[in-house]
C-alpha cells in the first residue's frame, strides 16, 4: 500500500495537468514486466509494441487503447528508437519519473548484456570457425533486412505525406500531388545520401525535414537564417570536436543514433556504417554486418547495435558508453516532454518536419542495403542474400528466422571448409 500511494503521488506530481488519471503501478511490477519484455522481445519494434499493448491495454487495463495509440503516434514523431520511447512512456504514465527510469532500464539492460556477450564472441581476434561462418551467414542476410524494413515503412510514410497536406493552406488536389512529388524527392535524397554523404547523412535527413516545414510554412524574412545558421554551427562544432577520435568520437556517433535518427531503429545502419567502418576504422565491413545482425536477433531494442560498435572501439566500457549515450535522449524526450505529447502529436509543424525527414530516412535505409550488399565477398553469401530476400519480401516471414537461418547456413559452410 505504501508503494502504491508513493506511486500515486509521484504520478500526480509528474503529470499535473496531463491527460487522464493514470493508474499507479508499483515499481516492482514495472521492473518485473518491463524486464520480461526486455528478455523476450525478439523481432524489433513491431514485437515490442505488441507486447506492450498486450500488457498495458489488454491484460491489465492500465491504459486505454486510445491512450496507447496516442503514445505510439507521439513517439513516432520523435527522433530515436520509437519502441524504446514507447516503453519509457508507458512506464512514465503508470509510475511517473521513477517508473520511466525503472521501466526503461529494465527494457534495455537484458538485451545489452546479451549483445555485449555476443560481441566478445563474434569480434574475438581468433574466433572458432563456426562463429566466423555464422557471422558471415547472418551478415549476408542483413541487406535483405534493410530492404524489408524500408518497404514496411513506405506505406505509412506515403499516407502521412499526402493526408497531412490538409490544413497547410494548399488546394487539396494540387497539394496532394505536390506532396507526392516531394516525398519521392526526399526518398531519393536519403538513398543517395546513404551512399555518398557518409557520416553526414543525418544532415540530409534534417535538411529534408526543414525543407518540407519551410515549404508548408514559409518563414518571415531572416527567420530561416536565424535558425539554420546556429544549427549548422553547432553541428560543425560537434563534428570537429569528435574528429579527435577516441571516446569522444564514439559518444558523437552514439548521440547521432539516439538523438538525430528519424524513421526508427533501422536508420542507425546508414548513420553508423560510415563512421564505424571508414572514418574511425573500429571494425571491418564484414564485422559491421555481423553487428547489425546481432542487433536483430537479440531481445530488446534494435538500437543495441550501437553497443557492438562501442565494443569494437573500446571494449566493454565502449559498449556501455555507446549504449548510455544512444538511449539517454529517449529518457530526456519522455521525461521532459511527456506531458506535452498530446499537443506535440497534434502539431502540424511537427508532422510536416517528419513528412520530409521520414521518407529521407526510409531512402537512407534502402540505400544502406546497397552499401551493405557490396561488403559481401563470397558467392554463397549472395545466394543467402537472395534466399533472405525471398523469405522476407516474397513470403513475408519473420526477420529473426531469416537471420538465424542464414547464420546456420554459414556455420555449415564453415564446417565444410568454405569460409576462409
Amino acid at each position: 500500500m505504501v508503494i502504491a500511494e508513493s506511486g500515486r503521488s509521484q504520478v500526480a506530481a509528474d503529470q499535473e495537468g496531463g491527460p487522464g488519471a493514470p493508474v499507479p503501478v508499483p515499481l516492482r511490477v514495472i521492473a518485473r514486466e518491463w524486464g520480461r519484455i526486455g528478455c523476450t522481445g525478439f523481432g524489433g519494434p513491431p514485437a515490442h509494441t505488441a507486447l506492450l499493448r498486450d500488457l498495458c491495454v489488454k491484460k491489465h487495463n492500465w491504459l486505454t487503447g486510445e491512450e496507447f495509440e496516442d503514445g505510439i503516434a507521439a513517439v513516432n514523431l520523435l527522433p530515436g528508437p520509437a519502441s524504446t520511447q514507447l516503453a519509457i512512456f508507458c512506464a512514465w504514465r503508470l509510475a511517473g519519473t521513477a517508473g520511466a527510469l525503472v521501466g526503461g532500464l529494465c527494457f534495455i539492460v537484458p538485451g545489452l548484456i546479451v549483445i555485449l556477450g555476443l560481441s566478445a564472441l563474434f569480434l574475438a581476434h581468433s574466433p572458432p570457425a563456426w562463429v566466423t561462418g555464422a557471422a558471415a551467414g547472418a551478415g549476408a542476410a542483413v541487406p535483405a533486412v534493410a530492404v524489408s524494413a524500408a518497404a514496411s515503412l513506405m506505406p505509412a510514410s506515403w499516407r502521412r505525406a499526402v493526408s497531412s497536406t490538409a490544413g497547410a493552406g494548399d488546394d487539396e488536389g494540387n497539394g496532394a500531388r505536390a506532396a507526392r512529388v516531394r516525398w519521392v524527392c526526399y526518398l531519393l535524397a536519403g538513398g543517395l545520401a546513404a551512399g555518398l554523404a557518409g557520416e553526414f547523412v543525418v544532415v540530409v535527413l534534417l535538411c529534408c525535414g526543414l525543407a518540407e516545414l519551410l515549404i508548408r510554412w514559409p518563414p518571415a524574412r531572416g527567420t530561416a537564417q536565424a535558425w539554420l545558421g546556429p544549427l549548422a554551427v553547432r553541428l560543425a562544432t560537434a563534428r570537429a570536436a569528435a574528429a579527435t577520435g577516441g571516446l569522444l568520437s564514439l559518444a558523437w556517433v552514439a548521440l547521432k543514433v539516439g538523438a538525430l535518427s528519424f524513421g526508427g531503429g533501422f536508420v542507425i545502419i546508414p548513420l553508423m556504417q560510415q563512421d564505424a567502418v571508414h572514418t574511425y576504422h573500429w571494425m571491418t565491413g564484414a564485422q559491421f554486418l555481423s553487428a547489425v545482425a546481432l542487433g536483430q536477433v537479440t531481445p530488446g531494442p534494435v538500437v543495441q547495435t550501437v553497443a557492438v560498435v562501442g565494443y569494437a572501439a573500446a571494449g566493454v566500457g565502449g559498449g556501455l558508453l555507446a549504449s548510455a549515450v544512444a538511449f539517454a535522449p529517449s529518457f530526456v524526450f519522455v521525461l521532459a516532454g511527456g506531458r506535452h505529447f498530446d499537443a506535440f502529436r497534434a502539431s502540424l509543424r511537427a508532422q510536416a518536419f517528419l513528412c520530409g525527414a521520414g521518407p529521407a530516412a526510409i531512402g537512407a535505409i534502402a540505400g544502406a542495403a546497397v552499401t551493405l550488399g557490396l561488403e559481401l565477398t563470397r558467392v554463397w553469401q549472395i545466394a543467402v542474400l537472395a534466399a533472405a530476400l525471398g523469405w522476407l519480401l516474397g513470403l513475408r516471414r519473420g526477420l529473426v528466422a531469416a537471420i538465424l537461418g542464414a547464420a546456420g547456413v554459414g556455420m555449415i559452410v564453415a564446417l565444410a571448409g568454405g569460409v576462409g
